[in-house]
């Protein structure tokens, strides 16, 4: 692509000399969101008993987070494209912070349920812009493929780091910390961005808002995640969860014939009709389908059937955390640049259901060194090296007005995925559990021998859910591999791609050495 061409899509030649500073703050501020997700899960318990909250209530400490985030994610992802990154990012992390001290400063249900909503209103600004100002800043081959190791690294192995956050501010100090401890993380990263935060220019779309498509999109996608949800608690034939489908599909079948006729749409349909960036997108949710589900079960083996305290639990993640980290900064980063994406993903995806295919072998005596460890470091290998070039792949070239809803939509693929994964998991786990007690209680005479069935039905719940998880991983390696046919980046910069452009037109022509 020519020079000319190169400007015309509002990249720059001269890189902003601060980008390696922004991605601190940029990465903390995704640490910040990502670590959400899981360290409250941690202090549940706690804040239940504090606060009064019922059994029957209790999930919707989590469920108005994910409902508010992954219901507004494609409209934070607009907000981004038209406000500006940078303006959207600062608001969204004051936003959180705001959110996060009204939930540790809780006294009753109702303010605890208000403030995780509004902290995923503003986690839907915050996702799209952290991850759209990545793909605008860094337009380098090789140092994108650098910074999108490192935000990989995060978005895997953030979920892990809660649990341990979450267990050591729960045990040592109060639940009410899991809230307060974003505050400082959100104080620092907002100051940092306004600081040393440069957008190119000429990425803004100021084109009117899409009220339709936002209003069809939202409420989508809310009852989408609410269906889901809601089958994890109510079951699968429940009649409100069956209608919270049907509606979602109906709903979200007119955001996209909307979608195809308003002249400024929210999503362009060009940014998930790529090729590329549809098997992005679909192999991501399924990975994460996966990753969502097997966290929360080895979470419940670990205390529950080996009595591990919350502190121990989160320890026990390390070797998770030291794989992603290792996948996405080393493997990933460094062959980015010489081979073609989906020879990282795709493979990526196969290492991480090797590591699964391990875990299907626990039982209630399972050594940790002997299974756990080994399984749980090829997992994080595996996500490591596919996360990165996933990442970076879904933003690139793309045209930089559509930057923030392309981010928006990645963001999308893993909270729907997370959704999905937590509520079809836990029904096969429940199921499998249900099917072996029933099998096996009447041959248990004392009560130890009861409790002894109990724990090993739990265990083959725990299993037959994780075969599910590894079949899925499968499944997303040969979507990666079959649809992501994108050729090696080459050291020039990442443009942005019009309309009509290929995935062959954004990558740099070979050149010839004499």
């Amino acid at each position: 692509m020519s020079q000319t061409a190169v400007k015309a899509s509002g990249v720059t030649d001269a890189p902003d000399a601060g980008r390696w500073k922004a991605l601190v703050f940029i990465a903390l501020a995704q640490l910040m969101v990502v670590l959400d997700a899981t360290i409250v899960n941690i202090a549940l318990p706690s804040a239940q008993q504090d606060l009064g909250i019922s059994d029957g209530n209790r999930q919707w400490v989590v469920t108005a987070y994910a409902l508010a985030f992954g219901g507004l994610l494609l409209f934070g992802g607009r907000i981004a494209d038209l406000w500006g990154r940078k303006r959207t990012f600062v608001v969204g992390l004051a936003g959180f912070a705001a959110a996060s001290a009204l939930g540790g400063a809780a006294t009753n249900e109702a303010m605890m349920f208000g403030s995780r909503a509004l902290q995923g209103v503003f986690g839907a600004l915050l996702a799209p812009a952290a991850l759209s100002l990545l793909a605008v800043m860094f337009t380098d081959a090789k140092e994108r493929a650098k910074a999108f190791g490192i935000y990989g690294a995060i978005a895997g192995g953030g979920g892990a780091v809660g649990l341990i956050l979450g267990g050591f501010l729960t045990e040592y100090l109060n639940w009410r910390w899991t809230f307060f401890v974003n505050i400082p993380f959100a104080v620092v990263a907002a100051a940092g961005a306004y600081l040393v935060i440069r957008e190119p220019k000429g990425g803004r779309n100021r084109s009117p808002l899409d009220v339709p498509g936002v209003i069809l999109s939202t409420l989508g996608l809310v009852a989408l995640v609410y269906g889901f949800t809601r089958a994890e608690s109510e079951g699968w034939s429940d009649a409100v969860t069956v209608g919270m489908f049907v509606g979602s599909a109906v709903l979200l079948l007119a955001f996209v014939i909307v979608e195809s006729k308003v002249k400024a749409p929210l999503l362009p349909l060009r940014v998930i009709t790529e090729r590329n960036r549809g098997g992005i997108y679909l192999s991501l949710g399924l990975a994460i389908i996966a990753m969502f589900g097997l966290f929360l079960f080895l979470t419940y083996y670990l205390q529950i059937v080996k009595g591990y305290t919350p502190v121990k639990t989160g320890f026990a993640f390390l070797p998770m955390i030291a794989g992603m980290i290792t996948g996405s900064t080393q493997i990933g980063t460094r062959l980015m640049t010489r081979v073609a994406p989906r020879l990282l993903m795709g493979p990526g995806f196969l290492v991480a259901a090797v590591g699964m295919l391990l875990l299907t072998q626990l039982e209630v005596d399972t050594s940790y060194a002997a299974v756990l460890l080994p399984g749980m470091l090829l997992l994080g290998l595996g996500m490591g090296t596919a996360f990165m070039p996933a990442m970076s792949m879904a933003t690139q070239g793309v045209e930089p007005r559509d930057s923030g809803v392309a981010s928006a939509m990645v963001n999308t693929s893993q909270q729907v995925g997370g959704a999905i994964g937590t509520a079809l998991l836990n029904t096969i786990a429940a199921s499998a559990t249900t099917s072996y007690i029933a099998d096996h209680i009447g041959g248990a005479a004392t009560r130890s021998q009861q409790q002894l069935v109990q724990l090993e039905g739990q265990v083959q719940g725990y299993t037959s859910a994780i075969w599910f998880a590894v079949g899925i991983l499968v499944v997303a390696a040969v979507i990666a591999l079959t649809s992501v046919n994108a050729g090696r980046p080459g050291g020039s910069a990442v443009t942005g791609s019009g309309a009509g452009e290929t995935a062959e037109d954004e990558l740099p022509v070979p050149v010839v050495a004499h």
